[in-house]
């Protein structure tokens, strides 16, 4: 899909729009593949993988970004204050292994991110823990166990069946929800919304602008710091760390929430929005003046190969209430 055609697709999904009842007989096809997949590890027919240790899948039912990514940056280092050893496997969408270093694959901040992912990286650098990619699931969290973690976070899980699970954290956009609550290709959702009756937890970012599940929670994405693209410094966010307006950049699954952060923050942005996990190339970076150019922690990890002076990562972090973290403590208890 294009990356206009699948902008237009999206708005409409959380739009509602007219066009995409044409496509419901191919989501009621989807659904079909879905519940059957999803019968065959439920009734033993595909093998499900426990790991010995507690293992917690936080994802999404929607396409789109939610930010769930921070929301595991939180979650292991709340694990790691309460004395675990918390470890991070992902998929790694948007990065592939280079022959012969191959899966699973221990990410660093040297690793490329062609090869790791965006997200893979950005949570490395965010949390200083272990991080696997392995498109096998399993795979990746024995060579976490082999690292001596005592807890695993599965990033983007909640559809990777072949990993069993403890918790499943749910994480869902305030702002548009479940949009039209068709699945695919006639809306976003990825599962029908009764899997929502199947998780431990539902997570909202903001404040929801829909009735939201009952019992679900909200948490919110902080802005903290600016971090300089140039060498690397940190800079609190007031006094703003440039002058004028700049150039943001968004590479993710929500744009429009970074260009709200901006303008909530008081900075003039011209935003540029592209498709989410989008690897940069320098002239795509390069707008003809002088203007700084700021981005997300997740862009930012993309420019491998670009160099970029006077650019500017806002760093964000998950904040949930204290009540979801004594849930969480309190259910992990029992798993401990």
């Amino acid at each position: 899909m294009s990356r206009g055609l699948g902008e237009r697709w999206l708005q409409a999904a959380y739009g509602d729009a007219a066009w995409l009842r044409a496509l419901r007989p191919l989501e009621a096809l989807y659904r079909w593949v879905v519940e059957r997949r999803t019968a065959r590890y439920r009734d033993g027919r595909r093998r499900v993988w426990r790991a010995t240790v507690p293992v917690i899948v936080v994802g999404n039912v929607t396409l789109g970004g939610t930010g769930k990514s921070p929301l595991v940056a939180w979650l292991a280092r709340h694990l790691s204050e309460q004395g675990w050893r918390p470890g991070i496997v992902s998929r790694g969408y948007g990065g592939k292994a280079e022959q012969g270093a191959g899966y699973p694959l221990h990410v660093t901040l040297d690793t490329p991110s062609a090869h790791s992912g965006d997200e893979p990286r950005m949570l490395a650098r965010q949390t200083g823990l272990p991080v696997v990619v392995d498109p096998d699931r399993p795979r990746g969290a024995r060579a976490l166990l082999e690292r001596g973690c005592d807890i695993l976070l599965s990033d983007d899980g909640l559809q990777h069946l072949a990993l069993g699970r403890d918790l499943e954290l749910v994480v869902v956009d305030g702002r548009r929800g479940f949009g039209n609550g068709r699945c695919l290709p006639a809306g976003p959702l990825r599962e029908p919304l009764s899997r929502l009756d199947e998780v431990s937890a539902v997570l909202i970012n903001g404040e929801p602008a829909f009735v939201p599940p009952a019992g679900a929670w909200t948490f919110r994405l902080v802005p903290v710091r600016w971090r300089s693209l140039e060498d690397g410094t940190s800079h609190t966010l007031a006094p703003l760390p440039f002058h004028g307006p700049v150039h943001a950049v968004a590479g993710i699954g929500n744009p429009q929430r970074f260009f709200t952060t901006l303008a909530e923050m008081g900075v003039e942005a011209r935003p540029h929005a592209f498709p989410d996990h989008h690897r940069f190339t320098g002239q795509e970076l390069t707008f003809g003046d002088d203007l700084p150019v700021v981005m997300t922690a997740k862009d930012a990890e993309k420019l491998d190969a670009v160099t970029l002076e006077r650019g500017w990562v806002l760093e964000v972090e998950a904040e949930p209430s204290a009540d979801f973290a004594a849930w969480l403590d309190t259910r992990l208890s029992g798993l401990r």
